[in-house]
């Protein structure tokens, strides 16, 4: 069977290269062909020699998912189904900005902590993906997205930001989801900036802490109810991890954090977390931790049971906030109409959990 080398980092390919007899600096040329060209054919590497070539042919690929669907919305936004296998897709989305081009990445098929308002935790979960799943969705959107952009004032290329926000907790699949950051913030691949890459979190506590140790980027924490009975409904993961616990881990996050500051996403739901007193109370939680807040207005998907806050509400609690002197922005809603908008990602999920869908009731609480 041969072997993906989109499933290696540097490390990875100097040992293949290794193994197939070749020196280090093979591995940096393949690093470039790889990601940087989004090159998948090794006859046209042309500076790697005829013979090392034909070792490549004959033992890797160069294999990322496989696109289902791409669509695009009139603000811009767009998004892909790609293929994982077995039945299963996952969504990658593309958010254009005036200076900066965000791709949202899945690092799981489904999600398995069943957060209330999320349209993948309603899909269930089968698996994490691989290294080339990961690192893949980047891959295609980069060569996608070259392909069709034309350069503007300030920005050089279409993807400038990564968030991990798409579908799946991506501290549950730790290691592949550390080996594609490798490869984002590796000069010869993507070669961002670790302020520019976020990982988004429901708030695993001993991953927090290994992601702190291992590498280090901005991190992003989905907070979304300012104690901890509400949150237990919400995010069932704060019954293991609550919230006085995830607050001290970030803390401990922001010893090495290339940003001065943690991400708290908040979803606002219409008569759920988004009255004035749990504005207030979400000023008492949060104030001793250098932080901002991301509002984020729901996006509705079906039976969720669940309403986005009116435009009042989202102002009155930001407002709160804002007086107490917290950093807060209000997350434009981008993709609605093409269901690429946060929490809506749903994909196409073989559920391996066989978790009943919830009703209306429990996940309200």
């Amino acid at each position: 069977m041969s072997i993906n080398l989109l499933d290696f980092d540097a490390k990875g390919l100097t040992s293949f290269c290794a193994e197939i007899g070749e020196k280090p600096f093979r591995a940096r040329q393949l690093l470039r062909w790889i990601h940087r060209a989004g090159e998948a054919d090794f006859d046209a590497m042309s500076d790697l020699a005829k013979g090392l070539r034909e070792k490549l042919s004959a033992a890797a690929v160069i294999e990322p998912p496989k696109v289902i669907s791409d669509h695009t919305a009139p603000d811009g936004t767009r998004k892909w189904l790609l293929s994982v296998g077995a039945g299963n897709g996952i969504e990658t989305v593309y958010i254009p900005e005036t200076s900066r081009g965000t791709l949202c990445i899945s690092s799981q098929v489904g999600c398995a902590l069943a957060c209330a308002f999320c349209s993948t935790g309603r899909q269930g979960f089968n698996r994490n993906l691989t290294v080339a799943e990961i690192i893949g969705q980047l891959w295609w959107a980069n060569k996608a997205l070259t392909e069709t952009f034309t350069s503007e004032a300030g920005r050089e290329r279409p993807i400038t930001n990564i968030v991990m926000m798409g579908m799946g907790e991506p501290l549950t699949n730790f290691e592949n989801v550390v080996t594609s950051l490798d490869l984002m913030l590796d000069d010869n691949a993507y070669g961002l900036s670790r302020r520019r890459v976020t990982v988004s979190t429901s708030g695993i506590i001993p991953a927090m802490d290994r992601l702190r140790e291992r590498c280090p980027v901005a991190l992003a924490v989905s907070l979304h109810a300012p104690n901890d009975a509400l949150r237990d409904q919400l995010v069932p993961i704060n019954r293991k991890y609550p919230i006085r616990e995830l607050l001290g881990a970030c803390e401990r996050y922001l010893q090495s954090a290339p940003r001065d500051f943690i991400t708290f996403e908040y979803v606002m739901l219409d008569g759920v977390n988004d009255s004035v007193a749990q504005a207030r109370e979400l000023v008492q939680l949060v104030r001793d931790i250098p932080c901002k807040l991301n509002l984020i207005p729901f996006n509705p998907f079906p039976d969720s049971g669940f309403r986005r806050s009116s435009a009042n509400a989202v102002s009155r609690f930001r407002d709160v906030l804002m007086e107490a002197g917290l950093v807060t922005t209000v997350r434009k809603t981008r993709g609605d109409d093409i269901a690429a908008a946060c929490g809506q990602l749903a994909g196409k999920v073989l559920d391996k959990t066989r978790r009943a869908p919830r009703s209306i009731a429990e996940a309200a609480g």
